[in-house]
Formats: structure tokens, C-alpha cells, sequence
């Protein structure tokens, strides 16, 4: 028994639910020993809307889903009745590849996709609104209230460089992105 991780494409932003649903399906028909595992890739991102920060969730790949499975035979019965189940459910197409035969996804890659998801809920990654030019309003710390432009984002750092006019003079000033907000 081989497991490996193949692509299927399904109906975009509907991902979470047709996964739900193929694992209920495949848990019924005593088939979640050929495909134990169908998640939906995704990192988790930090950002600001309406001046509050909430970390949601940003799918890696929208409309696809990663399945795990064992299905190197194709004329197993086994594997001709999960592959049957899932190309019942509603929403669900069928595995990436040539004329719809799966094509597994390699090792390296699906390490990569693996590491990023739990790279994420571990420490979200910053998303900042605001490029370099963009004219921003800065909205709490010393400087509120003031206007400026945006000389540099460090989203590692999850900063913006803001160059604000202070007595007539351009003065650049270290903010993090949510202390700043787009105009």
C-alpha cells in the first residue's frame, strides 16, 4: 500500500464543504483506507480591514483539493469504487492530470505545501495593504492623525516607513502596519 498525494479540482469556494463531504462519503462506504486524507491547502494570513486586525484563512490553491491516497491500480475494485465515490459528489471534478488519469504530486512538493500550511498557524504571515508611494493616514501612537507617504514595507518585520511633515520638514517614521491605514 502506497499512499501519495494527488490533486483534484473542484468547485472554487466551495472547498471546505465538498471535503467535508467526500470524507463523510468515503468514512460510509468503508473507504478511507484507499483515501484517508482530503484537505484543502491553505496558510494563514494576518491583515487589517476596517481598522481592525484579524488573521484569516487564504487557500493556496482555489479550487483544488489535496487527496492522500492509494490508488496505483486502477483496476482494483477498491480503487474503481473510491474514485466512483468521489466523482459522485457534488462539486468535485476529477484528479489533475492527463485526461483526467491522476498524476501524483512529488515529495518535495507536497513537503513544501505540508510546511507552509503549519509554517502559518504557527506565526501568520503579514499581509500590509499599503505600497510603496501609497498615501497613508497614521491612526494611533504619537504621530496620529498625521498624513504621509510610504517610503518603504518591511513585511518580514510586519513595518511601514512612513515620511511624515513635521515643522516643514519630511521626517521618516517606523510604524507597524496596523497603526497605518490607506487613504
Amino acid at each position: 500500500m502506497t499512499l501519495r498525494w494527488y490533486f483534484v479540482r473542484c468547485q472554487s469556494g466551495r472547498e471546505k464543504r465538498i471535503r467535508d463531504n467526500a470524507l463523510h462519503r468515503l468514512k460510509i462506504a468503508g473507504l478511507s483506507d484507499v483515501i484517508p486524507q482530503v484537505i484543502v491547502p491553505y496558510e494563514l494570513v494576518t491583515e487589517m480591514r476596517k481598522g481592525k486586525k484579524r488573521t484569516v484563512e487564504n487557500k493556496l490553491y482555489p479550487g483544488y483539493l489535496m487527496v492522500q491516497a492509494d490508488i496505483d491500480e486502477p483496476e482494483d475494485p477498491r480503487v474503481m469504487q473510491a474514485r466512483a465515490t468521489l466523482r459522485s459528489i457534488d462539486g468535485l471534478r476529477d484528479f489533475l492530470g492527463p485526461r483526467g488519469e491522476p498524476t501524483a504530486i512529488s515529495e518535495s512538493e507536497v513537503n513544501d505545501i505540508l510546511s507552509r500550511m503549519t509554517d502559518s498557524e504557527t506565526r501568520p504571515q503579514v499581509t500590509i495593504g499599503v505600497a510603496k508611494g501609497d498615501m497613508v493616514k497614521i491612526n494611533s501612537g504619537p504621530f496620529d492623525g498625521f498624513d504621509g507617504a510610504v517610503e518603504e514595507v518591511n513585511p518580514e518585520k510586519g513595518t511601514v516607513r512612513v515620511v511624515v511633515t513635521i515643522f516643514g520638514r519630511p521626517t521618516p517614521v517606523d510604524l507597524k502596519y496596523w497603526e497605518v491605514e490607506a487613504v
